[in-house]
């Protein structure tokens, strides 16, 4: 009876293209004997894969006529997106100015029972990320609803990898009325901005909301370095209070700066914030602090006034020159404060900000800038304050 002899062979992944075909001989290691592989051959060609799903279809809508965070509607602007009107180039400094055509803070509310939202949009700048900030905080667009239980909920966010891109942000999804809104870039400008709903859905874009809570600050007010435009503390707390927020924020340029506060009396806002102190130092708080308030005052009698204190480095412990600058700088605030009530300056508040961070050191990207960690604290701080401030205003 002639036996079969079962050969077991150890072979290399790069031989076995070459074997798996019907009749290939296998010389074995052991003793030179040899199989024969009879397994079916493996096919020449990878199979086609299946053909994409064609492109939902969408009806587009301009956003420009339903933004939010935009003041001074009524004044000629070089481009629709900018924060400054046109007449405060040359008067505000350049590097502010500059800086104003970032579109921090501005957002679109609309109502949809789209099964799929994307938007269209292009920037101003080509530079789309720093650093220390991505791409989806200085250039995405920020997409949030409102749910059932009446909380904004976040849903999707652009991560632009060119200056003009088209992104679906929601993906398929349960075609249900609701409220919606879309946050633009912090750190970019935008030159246009579409939204597209699923085809047949409907669309009702919704005007700003008046009297809105203006921000005058710094970089962290301009919003680094968030992970994404809605988790600015700016943001954060217009979605608490369901206020009209607009953010005047000027990276490294948030000086109490007379020509910014000729810009800002033209508004009617339900309360102003100053939040200038980290670009500060005590010198020049205790030297614009008092002029600033009073100006404000003199064109917005009843206006309620928020002045913020620095916040503290979150490695300032280690730091003792750093801890004194903060130090000083509250002081000076303090004192500008504690004068302009002397002087019987009405409707003020004030922020302490030791804590603007919290106190465990995590709530910074890089000691200064907050994390959207930071970010969250910073909307806790100064929830109840403006909370207070708004309604003094009623």
């Amino acid at each position: 009876m002639k036996r079969r002899s079962f050969i077991t062979t150890t072979l290399s992944l790069s031989t076995v293209p070459l074997m798996a075909q019907k009749g290939a001989t296998v010389i074995s290691p052991e003793g030179g004997k040899s199989a024969t592989i009879t397994s079916e051959p493996v096919p020449s060609s990878i199979p086609a894969q299946p053909a994409k799903p064609a492109a939902k279809p969408l009806t587009w809508h301009d956003a420009a006529p339903y933004l939010e965070g935009r003041g001074w509607p009524d004044e000629a602007r070089k481009r629709y997106y900018d924060r400054f009107p046109s007449g405060a180039e040359g008067k505000v400094t350049d590097t502010v100015w500059n800086l104003s055509r970032d579109s921090a803070g501005m957002l679109v509310r609309f109502k949809s029972n789209a099964t799929n939202i994307q938007v269209r949009y292009k920037l101003l700048k080509a530079n789309l990320a720093m650093p220390h900030m991505p791409a989806t905080g200085v250039s995405g667009v920020d997409l949030y609803a409102k749910a059932e239980d009446g909380k904004w909920r976040w849903v999707g966010v652009s991560k632009p990898d060119k200056q003009e891109l088209q992104a679906d942000l929601t993906g398929t999804i349960k075609g249900e009325a609701r409220e919606w809104m879309l946050y633009l870039p912090l750190f970019n400008g935008v030159e246009k901005l579409e939204i597209g709903v699923s085809e047949g859905a409907t669309f009702e874009g919704l005007t700003a909301r008046p009297k809105p809570v203006v921000f005058y600050g710094t970089s962290i007010t301009h919003g680094a370095c968030a992970s994404r435009p809605g988790m600015v503390h700016t943001a954060i707390l217009g979605r608490r209070l369901d206020r009209h927020v607009m953010n005047l924020g000027f990276s490294g340029n948030g000086k109490m700066d007379a020509a910014v506060g000729d810009q800002l009396v033209k508004l009617d806002p339900a309360v102003y914030v100053i939040d200038c102190n980290p670009n500060m130092g005590a010198e020049l708080i205790r030297e614009r602090c008092v002029p600033l308030v009073k100006q404000l005052r003199a064109a917005r009698p009843k206006t309620p006034i928020v002045l913020v204190e620095d916040r503290r480095n979150t490695n300032s412990w280690i730091h003792p020159d750093r801890a004194k600058y903060h130090t000083d700088n509250h002081v000076a605030l303090k004192e500008a404060f504690d004068k302009l009530k002397a002087e019987n300056v009405t409707g003020l508040f004030y922020l302490p900000g030791d804590n603007l961070l919290g106190d465990d050191s995590d709530g910074a990207t890089d000691g200064s800038h907050p994390s959207d960690l930071g970010f969250f604290r910073q909307a806790d701080a100064f929830e109840p304050v403006l909370r207070e401030a708004l309604k003094a205003a009623e």
